[in-house]
């Protein structure tokens, strides 16, 4: 069953020190409450990750993955804003020469004279090294006071919920404090979940929380509540239409026949052989109570059981059973496309569903190679399914963590 709850992971920013959406959001927010009443529309901006600095030009990678080329004239003002901060206010006056490769900036002016060009009056700074500092922290305190599991009940009366970790029933009590986030869509990056409230959550659904906890674990006062709703698929893949980017399998646990979107945010990952026989004799193993079972991470499962916490923030460590390793492993696989893909293929799917009563899903992460482990688990047995936060794009934090709520 889904495994090792873990919503917030720190490899999300190893490859590009991802600064969360919501601090963003924020800052564009500030940006136009700060601009003058009489502006008939709001300045352009682009966002993104340096990566490169030439004497008075930035070259800036989007966050739509476009290469852009800002210049940044004399009089342009360049603040330096702390992770997490939405006050500019509190923002240092610094220079060019202070922004470095990595680095994450807003930038607001107006497009250039050449496509690609876009011309700066204003630079809003954060310091990879300033985010990796607040995540490493941010992770520390999820490892010390986060707890998670599946929602077994939802008091909105009381704003109280009650969480499975593995055996355990804890009440996690809510106040108008509490920050919500939650995941939709084909992602479980920290940075495309969106303020939640209460009321989206409901029995079944993922969740992770961060708070101060009772003497006897069995009650926590909710700071930071992440959730979100996934599903385990396991099959043969029946068609692929590489030009929609879908494919169908007949699920091996419910015997419906799903279609699967997979978009440029999808994980596709290949098991290498050896690794499929290791874990495929590892299940059998489980299958006859001989270990390898549910363990350990706070996920649900398609059976509604819940694994232990593992403890951690989102993105914290998985347990020992064969479902958690296997989900550790294929978050360090090379990515592949649906073109690497073939009919007849065995395949894993952690998948989104907006509509509950659909037949369509997402693919959050998509493992094939893994005939072996569907021969050893032909049920679709829960000792062998992905946990989403493991696999979601690296190990993040609030997925990562930075800025703000999570």
């Amino acid at each position: 069953m889904l495994k090792a709850f873990a919503v917030f992971r720190s490899a999300t920013l190893r490859a590009s020190l991802i600064l969360p959406a919501m601090v963003l959001s924020a800052c564009g927010a500030v940006l136009m409450a700060q601009a003058p009443a009489a502006a008939p529309v709001p300045a352009a901006r682009q966002l993104g990750t340096v990566t490169a600095i030439a004497g008075n030009s930035l070259t800036l990678k989007t966050d739509a993955g476009q290469q852009v080329v800002v210049s940044v004239p004399d009089g342009a003002r360049i603040l330096q804003l702390a992770p997490g901060s939405t006050d500019l206010k509190t923002a240092q006056t610094i220079a060019l020469k202070d922004i470095e490769a990595g680095d994450r900036v807003l930038v607001t002016g107006k497009a250039g004279d050449s496509a690609n060009s876009f011309a700066a009056a204003r630079v809003i700074l954060m310091k990879s090294s300033d985010i990796a500092q607040k995540h490493e922290t941010e992770q520390a305190d999820w490892q010390k006071r986060g707890t998670g599991g599946i929602v077994s009940a939802v008091d909105a009366g009381t704003g109280t919920l009650t969480v499975a970790v593995g055996a355990k029933k804890v009440a996690v009590a809510t106040s108008a404090k509490t920050q919500f986030r939650r995941y939709a869509g084909d992602s479980v990056k920290f940075e495309d979940a969106k303020p939640g409230t209460l009321t989206q959550i409901q029995p079944g659904d993922q969740l992770r929380v961060l708070g101060s906890k009772s003497d006897d674990g069995s009650s926590i006062q909710a700071e930071v509540v992440v959730s979100g709703s996934f599903k385990n698929l396991a099959g043969l893949i029946a068609t692929i239409d590489a030009a929609s980017g879908t494919l169908t399998l007949k699920d091996l646990t419910t015997k419906k026949t799903v279609t699967v979107t997979i978009t440029a945010n999808s994980n596709v990952r290949t098991l290498p052989p050896q690794a499929a026989a290791m874990f495929a004799a590892r299940a059998k193993g489980a299958g006859n109570g001989s270990g390898g079972g549910a363990s350990g991470g706070g996920s649900p499962q398609p059976a509604g059981q819940a694994e232990a916490s593992a403890g951690g923030r989102p993105g914290g460590g998985a347990g020992r059973s064969a479902g958690g390793d296997l989900s550790q492993l294929v978050s360090r696989l090379p990515n592949k496309t649906i073109a690497d893909l073939k009919v007849g293929d065995a395949v894993m799917i952690v998948a989104s569903q907006s509509d509950p009563g659909s037949a369509k899903v997402t693919a959050v992460t998509l493992l094939s190679g893994v005939e072996p482990i569907l021969a050893a688990t032909p049920s679709g047995g829960p000792a062998m399914t992905l946990s989403p936060w493991n696999l979601g794009g690296g190990e993040g934090a609030p997925e990562g963590g930075g800025g703000g709520g999570h």
